[in-house]
């Protein structure tokens, strides 16, 4: 039906009349809504008062709507949660900060798609002024360049394996893209795993960088599955390891998998090394370099002597270093000054050594090489300098020994020192080497301390009759040591029912922690002792 023109205009009139009329209703309706809705919150306020607060709500903290004020809860406010709910918070942050780590990384890796370098000046990244599509992305986020390299190289991971992609369904926007020739896809398949728990969240970006870096690529000897199967049982530890040892374990790995292959990567890094001094404006001068892992174990053998009372060193020491001990800890200068002085100090008593004196002959700092007979007797396998976690090759461990000597740590069938010292109240020099090559460093659960910063502990009291043997003791950084004889900690040895892992000895937790005291694994940080048990055959 055809309306002429004042049928149409009154028509539309009426639409009009009609449009506003329902517009009232609705307005109405939604003024009510909100009065009920603001009943219901002035209502649930006053129960919530009569109760313990609960976990604050993440949507409270305007975390995914950018059109929201944003600010970190109150200080108040996270007062008032239990410790359990302050855990809890934590803990979903982190889930948050992983899911939005992830999808940060899948467009990461599409911005570096469209910045290819052989795009050249038609690429993202270059027509908006970044040189690199990792420069764009720190721009973009206000990440460091680290950041943002990460966010690329692990990207290309997520994308490559995206739920999305496997489905066939579209991102949001104009259109999907063409996936089919990502270079993640088929690059880098022994990944996938990686891939896939950055994507579901179990991991971080940053996890799943270190796992990439330690197992490199495949050789002729080291094959696609190996490293696949590597990977998947890295993502399975991942959750238990801080990033820092999760990286360690990536690099273990690499090594038990292609033995061969540590000569050339300690080439590697030694090729890396280098300290420049760079002269600075105000007349200071700027020190900077990397140590590869030979020359470091010799420095930090120095510097840990240097500055160890200061950072956590032992309390327990030799009567004759007591009095250094407590001098140092009263010196005014910060511990990075003293490290500085004893460095320089160190240099000026070398830049004096004549070759005529005895100073020539004497032992150059301890570096203590861990190595397996079977490796040392072959010549062929990996070695580990005390207190470094790249491994080394037998070579270097050889020349080591032949320059420093060696004193021989025998192991029984259950991967524990033999006794190599008396009985008394403090351990020996002999039973501590002991210990350090059994141990690895501080046994607590979740330390990294290094042995030159643990002491010796009887998990059997020397008061209640404890014997100084290397089976009854464990190392412990100080920190650790005081928590255990302090707060009602306990270490015995293992046994039937303890959890895996536990290499010998569980820590008892007081019950305040946890009523039941369920033991914690001691794992032992040395990865020659792990590298012994698993070349020794179950009984």
């Amino acid at each position: 039906m055809t309306l002429t023109a004042p049928a149409a205009l009154v028509a539309n009139e009426r639409a009009v009349a009609v449009e506003r009329a329902v517009a009232v209703e609705h307005a109405m309706s939604v003024e009510h809504a909100m009065r009920v809705e603001h009943a219901m919150r002035v209502e649930t306020g006053d129960r919530d008062r009569d109760r313990d607060p609960d976990p604050l709500d993440l949507s409270e903290l305007a975390l995914a709507d950018l059109g929201r004020d944003f600010a970190p809860p109150a200080s108040h406010r996270l007062a008032a949660l239990s410790d359990d709910a302050a855990i809890e918070l934590q803990r979903r942050l982190g889930e948050v900060r992983r899911r939005v780590d992830a999808a940060s990384a899948a467009v990461a890796s599409e911005l570096a798609r469209r910045s290819a370098r052989d795009l050249g000046y038609e690429g993202l990244a270059q027509r908006l002024g970044a040189r690199t599509p990792e420069a764009l992305v720190a721009r973009v986020t206000g990440t460091s360049a680290r950041d943002a390299a990460v966010l690329v190289r692990v990207g290309a991971l997520v994308t490559a394996g995206s739920p999305l992609e496997e489905t066939g369904q579209e991102w949001p926007g104009d259109g999907a893209a063409d996936v089919t020739d990502h270079p993640a896809t088929d690059g880098e398949p022994w990944l996938a795993p990686v891939g896939a728990a950055v994507a579901e969240a179990r991991i971080s970006v940053d996890a799943a960088s270190v796992i990439r870096t330690g197992l490199g690529t495949p050789t002729a000897s080291v094959t696609v599955a190996a490293l696949a199967d590597a990977a998947a049982g890295l993502v399975a530890e991942a959750s238990r390891l801080s990033v820092e040892r999760l990286a360690v374990r990536a690099r273990e790995r690499r090594a038990e998998l292609d033995a061969s292959a540590v000569p050339r990567r300690e080439r590697e890094l030694r090729a890396a090394r280098y300290l420049r001094l760079s002269p600075q404006p105000d007349g200071m001068t700027r020190l900077n370099g990397l140590l590869d892992p030979e020359s470091a174990a010799i420095v930090a053998s120095a510097f840990d002597g240097i500055t160890s009372p200061r950072r956590g060193g032992p309390r327990f020491v030799d009567s004759r270093e007591v009095d250094r001990a407590q001098r140092l800890a009263r010196d005014p200068r910060s511990t990075e000054q003293i490290a500085l002085d004893g460095f320089v100090e160190l240099v000026r008593l070398g830049g004096q050594v004549d070759a005529a004196t005895p100073v020539v002959g004497t032992r150059t700092p301890a570096v203590r090489v861990l190595v397996t007979a079977a490796d040392l007797d072959r010549g062929h396998g990996a070695a580990y300098l005390e207190g470094q976690t790249a491994p080394v090759s037998i070579a270097t461990a050889e020349r080591r020994i032949c320059a420093d000597g060696f004193v021989p740590v025998l192991f029984d069938d259950r991967g524990q020192p033999l006794d190599v010292g008396r009985a008394q109240r403090l351990f020996t020099t002999r039973q501590r080497i002991a210990l350090a090559a059994r141990d690895g460093g501080c046994r607590f659960p979740g330390c990294e301390r290094p042995p030159a910063w643990c002491e010796a502990h009887h998990i059997d009291p020397w008061s209640s009759g404890g014997r100084t043997d290397v089976a009854a003791g464990v190392l412990l950084c100080r920190h650790h040591h005081l928590l255990v004889h302090d707060n009602g900690w306990r270490i015995r040895r293992s046994r039937d029912g303890d959890p895996p892992g536990t290499d010998g000895f569980v820590a008892i937790p007081p019950r305040a922690l946890d009523p039941e005291r369920r033991p914690l694994a001691m794992p032992t940080r040395s990865a020659t002792v792990r590298r012994l048990a698993r070349a020794t055959p179950a009984a």
